[in-house]
């Protein structure tokens, strides 16, 4: 049955007056999660206390919602599991993997790369030893930059900037081939478009849920392992929730079973507790659906700005299948710009040094918002209504 935007929109608060195209960076409040939250709140926290571990299934809720995510991003049932921040795990991945690879050094990553990402990369590698480097190449030339030497790629699949799209299948083969293992970041990817990892047999990947997922600011990451890998793939952060047998407070660390072994510290209850809500909306999604209306909405966007001032420049890839879910433009005042933008009730934002940057979620935009967008743009493009003394003064978040 093919997928009911307009029953998915009514699904979510979103703010009267307000086209909100920023779900890249922030997802929208899912209706039923401040209920959903309230009753973990009151009925377990307030009425349980302690024995909601047990009682309301908390302990659990790490590898339930994961297997939730796993069917989002094409993972096998039982490799995936929440808990802590997307930093947290690209870190946890990267020493998995390049102590499964002990005879190589190399991280190979890209320029359009997270910067968090990198600064994480960097970071291990240091702290490892000077025989350990961090090596970045443009995102284009990634491919032929795997060779030998390679102990591990660190690829975001969808570059947050332009939306570019890396091919997933073709850089794991090419890894493989080579000897290497693949960390892949679903940041831009999970809940933007249909993913892939066991099929391109992916070794580990990781995401965040606030951004297409909904799970609100803060919410939990997730990460991957290939169950091929999970006896073998040692935790670095070897936190007691990752241990065989928590409670039994041995002093001496054994890995879980399966993913288990990848959790760290006590899980966000409240947080998971947001995303299940949001889940519950994915569940009456068709991913395929979900991609085709994003790439024609985005196309639409894009068709519209460059009708209408083509001093915007068009900074992600024009091919839909090439991009995630956003569309990116070049403007030397494109901060001004995106102020003028969300003080005339369009929310999207910026990226230094001059991108503008739209996200669009077919689960609650649709083709009037892409309209009525592309109009309000262009009323502050032709009269210049971005250049005000309000617009100029650079928040803390851009």
């Amino acid at each position: 049955m093919p997928t009911d935007f307009a029953s998915l929109r009514a699904q979510f608060d979103l703010p009267k007056g307000v086209i909100y195209l920023d779900g890249n960076s922030l997802g929208p409040l899912p209706s039923a999660a401040a209920a959903r939250v309230a009753k973990t709140i009151t009925e377990e926290w307030g009425k349980l206390l302690i024995t909601g571990w047990n009682k309301a299934g908390w302990m659990a809720q790490p590898s339930a919602v994961g297997d939730r995510i796993a069917k989002l991003i094409g993972a096998e049932a039982g490799s995936v599991v929440m808990g802590d921040t997307l930093s947290i795990k690209v870190y946890q991945a990267l020493a998995t993997a390049l102590e499964m690879n002990p005879k190589r050094r190399v991280i190979l990553s890209d320029t359009g790369n997270f910067p968090s990402d990198l600064y994480m990369a960097d970071g291990l590698c240091r702290t490892l030893g000077p025989d350990y480097i961090l090596k970045t190449v443009a995102p284009e030339e990634v491919l032929d930059a795997i060779d030998d030497t390679v102990a591990v790629t660190l690829i975001t699949e969808v570059d947050y900037r332009t939306g570019r799209k890396h091919d997933m299948k073709a850089i794991t083969k090419r890894a493989h081939e080579k000897g290497a293992l693949t960390v892949w970041d679903l940041a831009h990817s999970a809940g933007a478009l249909p993913v892939h990892l066991a099929a391109c047999n992916a070794d580990f990947a990781i995401g965040c849920t606030y951004k297409y997922l909904n799970s609100g600011p803060g919410g939990p990451a997730f990460i991957y392992v290939a169950p091929r890998h999970q006896e073998k793939a040692r935790p670095a952060l070897s936190g007691w929730l990752g241990h065989q047998q928590p409670f039994a407070f041995d002093l001496d660390y054994t890995p879980g079973n399966g993913i288990e072994r990848m959790r760290v510290g006590t899980p966000p209850v409240l947080q998971l507790a947001a995303l299940e809500a949001a889940l519950d909306i994915w569940e009456q999604a068709d991913m395929a659906d979900v991609r085709a209306k994003s790439i024609a909405l985005i196309d639409r966007f894009i068709a519209g700005v460059e009708g209408s001032f083509p001093d915007l420049t068009l900074a992600s890839p024009r091919d839909g299948t090439l991009r995630g879910s956003q569309a990116s433009f070049r403007h030397p005042e494109g901060y001004d710009i995106m102020q003028a933008l969300i003080a005339n009730g369009v929310i999207g934002d910026f990226r230094a040094p001059d991108i503008l940057r739209f996200g669009f979620t077919p689960l609650y935009i649709n083709e009037n918002d892409v309209d009525m967008a592309v109009a309000i743009l262009a009323d502050i493009m032709t009269q210049s209504l971005w250049d005000r003394p309000e617009y100029k003064t650079r928040s803390r978040v851009t």
